[in-house]
């Protein structure tokens, strides 16, 4: 399990919790980077990548970082097939995630007592082998990701459905979250937020 240190968790005050996925709930941010880094390769686009800038975007849809890449470089990328290579890459890396120890215990620990929910950037297809592969796959009521959404984060939707679906109002929402655009989302959304640092992007602030 990856530790991000001494941190200190609620224990009252919310009456479900919602986490994000990569990098807050597991340690998956390396194997991401580097899957990004082998699609843009792969499509003549290698090297424009850095580790800020692909923090700066965490927790946005593939496609949506594609699009911007896209602009801010003069590429033409198809974000389709740019989204599609980056999946298999991380699908080949994936025996390399694991759980954030203290993020995972503050969820085992919320089992049974409070619903709980996924709400991911990401997509149903890589997060439920994600879950599975760390072993959590039935500890969340609800998962929702960036396919169930038609405005992915930095938009509040993904927060705001899972709330929904677990039938407990926004403001009584914890979310934990690590990077900029969830963090932003689930403001909006109106929860309560937890800002999890990541134990790679703390390397690179």
């Amino acid at each position: 399990m990856a530790n991000i240190g001494p941190f200190l968790f609620p224990s009252k005050g919310f009456d479900a919790a919602i986490f994000d996925c990569d990098g807050t709930l597991v340690d998956s941010m390396p194997a991401h980077f580097e899957a990004w880094c082998d699609a843009l390769a792969l499509y003549g686009a290698g090297g424009i990548f850095k580790e800020d800038v692909f923090f700066a975007m965490g927790g946005r849809p593939t496609l949506d970082i594609v699009v911007e890449l896209n602009d801010e470089y003069d590429l033409r990328l198809d974000p389709a097939a740019v989204a599609l290579a980056k999946r298999e890459f991380f699908l080949k890396r994936l025996d390399r995630v694991t759980l954030i120890e203290e993020v995972a215990e503050f969820a085992e620990s919320l089992r049974g007592k409070m619903p709980m929910a996924i709400a991911t950037g990401g997509s149903r297809f890589v997060i439920e082998k994600t879950l599975k592969i760390v072993g959590i796959s039935d500890w969340f009521d609800e998962v929702v990701t960036a396919d169930d959404v038609v405005h992915g984060k930095p938009a509040p939707d993904i927060f705001l459905k899972a709330a929904k679906l677990l039938g407990v109002e926004p403001s009584k929402c914890l979310a934990l979250e690590d990077a900029p655009a969830g963090i932003i989302a689930a403001q909006s959304a109106g929860m309560q937020v937890i800002a999890i640092p990541c134990p790679l992007a703390a390397s690179v602030r």
